[in-house]
């Protein structure tokens, strides 16, 4: 009985991490097409959220990659995946309130990482995989969408350069939509399949399902995409301030560079199941975007504080989740810890939002 109500609970915690990684990565998607004014704030996020639902059921390989591709599956608890999660959820509110575009991916794996190693050790801990599957696509990525941005916009400005501004303005909000619904499409292909390869861990070190053979439950996925499409309408407004206009001042055809590079780097880590950080992608396109037209446009002091979250996304995630654990074993091996953990962080994000939206102004303000 005590391990089906912890079941319940990661569930829960999980679905809340997913909640919590829609509003933070709002930005991500409809930041470029509102600051450019292709498109009103509410309708940006509306499409977005429907685009994040419909994206998680494209593909499961970036779940089957959480699921097995970073601890020893053999190590994992549901109280280990619980601890993660809220160590994720964590570093992911602290981010949001301070406006940093940080990874929620990262911080997802960092809080598992933590979790095992405080109950297992380091021998729990796929090196290998961590190598493989997170760090160098972290390290890869950004670079490549800065490229494929910067030539994308040079490549435009020389086939529009001499056409009168007007025509070619409205052409580009235009263009900009499709960009940013393909944006969308491809953050919930890669995202919201992360809370589904957690659940499903759980549901394996649970004995719920079988350790062999992955397959990701019907309802895990639908669970999934709901959660991440509703914290995307709820939207995380001070990132998309810091993402559509604090990096560069951006033109429509700019928007239109940042959100095409941004979409095919990620649909691409997608389809061979790298849980990539869409954070950093679309960061990189942004700055590839703005650097194109003139080194100077970009604010790279904006860029190094975002730098800076990305790197301590991973160990700060990893200590709370070890924290977290550490916690609840000190209530025992049964619920009650979980149970009190999960009680304190309703409460704590609570009066945080609270806090935070009686400060926040209704919508980015675009210059």
């Amino acid at each position: 009985m005590s391990a089906d109500v912890i079941l319940v609970i990661v569930i829960a915690t999980a679905l809340v991490f997913d909640f919590t990684n829609g509003f933070h990565d709002t930005a991500n998607v409809v930041a470029t097409a509102i600051s450019t004014r292709a498109i009103a704030p509410k309708p940006a996020v509306a499409m977005a959220a429907v685009l994040n639902f419909v994206g998680a059921f494209i593909s499961l390989k970036v779940a089957t990659t959480i699921a097995k591709g970073f601890v020893d599956t053999t190590a994992i608890t549901t109280t280990v995946v619980f601890a993660g999660l809220v160590g994720a959820i964590a570093w992911n509110v602290i981010t949001w309130y301070f406006g940093l575009p940080s990874s929620s991916s990262h911080a997802l794996i960092g809080g598992l990482v933590g979790a095992v190693i405080a109950a297992q050790g380091f021998a729990a801990v796929n090196g290998d995989g961590i190598l493989s599957n997170l760090i160098v696509p972290a390290v890869v990525a950004p670079p490549i969408a800065f490229v494929v941005a910067g030539i994308a916009i040079l490549i435009v400005y020389r086939i529009v350069g001499k056409l009168r501004p007007g025509p070619v303005g409205r052409g580009f909000r235009l263009s900009q939509l499709a960009s940013s619904g393909l944006l969308s499409l491809s953050h919930g292909t890669n995202d919201a399949q992360k809370t589904m390869g957690v659940i499903t861990l759980a549901l394996v070190a649970n004995g719920d399902l079988s350790a062999k053979g992955f397959h990701v439950p019907d309802w895990v996925v639908i669970a999934s995409a709901t959660a991440i499409a509703l914290g995307t309408f709820v939207g995380g407004w001070r990132i998309i301030k810091t993402l559509g206009t604090r990096i560069i001042k951006m033109d429509v055809a700019q928007g239109f560079a940042a959100q095409a590079a941004g979409a095919t780097v990620i649909l691409a880590a997608s389809g061979a199941g790298y849980p990539l950080s869409t954070t950093h992608v679309i960061s990189g396109a942004i700055m590839g975007s703005g650097a194109a037209k003139q080194v100077s446009a970009v604010r790279w002091g904006v860029a190094g504080n975002i730098v800076t979250a990305w790197a301590l996304t991973l160990p700060a995630a990893a200590i709370m989740g070890a924290a977290v654990y550490a916690a609840s074993k000190l209530f025992g091996n049964g619920a009650i810890g979980p149970l009190v953990i999960s009680l304190a962080m309703l409460v704590t994000l609570a009066a945080v939002f609270i806090r935070r939206l009686q400060q926040a102004s209704p919508a980015p303000v675009v210059p």
